[in-house]
């Protein structure tokens, strides 16, 4: 019992909310060069959005088993789903990982990676507006609001780009990026909802399963295929899905116990570890300078803004 409280009382305060999220985010950070180098080893084009989601789709397979094995070796018993939680199950997983990465990559083929990366990044903004205005979770405050405007600052300047940014906005590109932020920041809100009557491991693992299944039928019935297969192939599949299983179960904890905005504001740090991580595996980056700086300083004082909002 006195560790159970320990470690309830360190995933709610400050430090313990910012190392277990910033954990969260470099584990999502490490997923852009990952699925770069995936789509290269398993044959995938670039505006082949069917092999896409069938590659999203076997990750998220897998990343739902793993969580369910996990979580049950650490809890001593087989984790399965109240009768009543799988409902919340079933529209989790179309939120947070169906609507969400379909959309995504769908619109990804019709638009900029600069106008995608800055839509994607006010997912964050979005989810913490959500909490406020629509389910109530917490106030908004001048103070809060102030936070997600410059960490959303820092998104768009360590993403700008005048030549990425040209173009007009449609609903197939721009505006299914938009769907797809829209989806992320509702999935957070049932999170915090559903966390309340069931365990976050347990609502991440199965909605895995769900929404994995459903597109990787998606993928195939629109054509998808994935060649490539050998020994380093699958090992960064089981990473990517060990990405998905370690860093949703421990956002789950973490939205459970805390407010939505002082979890969801660490999001803004999703790209600086993407570029990072691109620069390092990928040798690409066209913001590692002054760019990178700025952008952190923009979205640490966002997220300094949020946190010192007394609730």
């Amino acid at each position: 019992m006195k560790n159970t409280n320990d470690n309830k009382r360190f995933i709610t305060k400050p430090l313990g909310i910012g190392m277990l999220a910033c954990l969260c985010c470099l584990l999502w950070g490490s997923a852009t060069p990952a699925i770069k180098i995936g789509y290269k080893w398993f044959g995938i084009g670039a505006n082949d959005v069917a092999s896409r989601i069938l590659f999203a789709g076997v990750r998220f397979v897998l990343a739902g088993v793993l969580t369910v094995i996990f979580g049950s070796i650490i809890a001593g018993k087989t984790l399965i789903p109240q009768k009543s939680s799988w409902g919340m199950i079933c529209k989790l997983g179309m939120v947070q990982t169906v609507f969400q990465y379909i959309f995504f990559y769908m619109g990804l083929a019709y638009t900029t990676g600069v106008k995608s990366a800055i839509i994607n990044g006010s997912q964050t903004f979005i989810a913490i507006l959500m909490a406020c205005l629509i389910f109530r979770y917490e106030k908004l405050t001048l103070q809060k609001f102030m936070g997600c405007l410059i960490g959303f600052a820092g998104v768009i300047v360590i993403n700008f780009d005048p030549i990425g940014l040209t173009g007009g906005f449609t609903l197939r590109g721009e505006g299914a990026i938009l769907v797809a932020a829209i989806a992320y920041a509702l999935s957070s809100a049932l999170v915090k909802r559903y966390s309340q009557k069931e365990s976050p491991v347990v609502l991440s693992g199965y909605q895995f399963v769900f929404g994995g299944v459903i597109m990787t039928i998606c993928g195939l019935i629109m054509g998808g295929k994935l060649t490539g297969w050998c020994l380093k192939s699958v090992v960064l599949l089981i990473y990517m899905a060990l990405i998905s299983s370690v860093a949703y179960s421990v956002w789950g904890i973490l939205l459970k116990h805390n407010p939505v905005g002082k979890v969801a504001v660490y999001s803004f740090t999703n790209p600086i570890f993407s570029v990072l991580l691109s620069f390092v595996f990928l040798q690409e980056s066209s913001s590692f300078g002054w760019e990178l700086i700025i952008a952190l300083v923009l979205v640490c004082g966002g997220i300094y803004l949020v946190n010192r909002v007394n609730e």
